[in-house]
């Protein structure tokens, strides 16, 4: 992601962008990986090789609270933020743990809204597997 661009992504949700909230905000918008805070830490150092850890925790609590990202626990004790804000589920690849985005209109779920005792105000669906090996023709 250009700079020009992530600086455009911050000022929308009304975050000042500094050089190290411009660092993490490259890191994120830019992926298609749903990367924890120390993964998101280790690539803004590389771009940034004094921004602590304080700064990009603090940036990302903020990136989620503007809704420009969203923090996800889909695996016991591993937050991942996520920078598709839009309506989706997901896959996690047990072999790899990689996460996937899968559309929202893929699946249909019924109901969630008419659950007795209860509103629903969001909710999202979290599908284990594998990934199907490809057979060679």
């Amino acid at each position: 992601m250009k700079t020009e661009d992530a600086r455009a992504a911050l000022e929308a949700h009304r975050i000042q962008p500094s050089a190290q909230r411009l660092a993490v905000a490259e890191v994120v918008l830019d992926s298609t990986e749903h990367l924890s805070a120390d993964e998101i830490l280790a690539r803004a150092q590389r771009r940034i090789p004094a921004i602590s850890r304080a700064t990009v925790y603090n940036t990302l609590a903020t990136m989620v609270e503007r809704r420009l990202v969203r923090s996800l626990v889909l695996t016991e004790g591993r937050v991942v933020f996520d920078p598709n804000t839009e309506r989706h589920h997901h896959f996690i690849d047990e072999d790899t743990g990689r996460i996937h985005d899968i559309p929202w209109n893929a699946l249909e779920v019924r109901g969630a809204s008419s659950l007795p005792g209860l509103e629903v105000t969001e909710y999202g669906v979290v599908l284990r597997g594998r990934m199907k090996k490809r057979s060679r023709v």
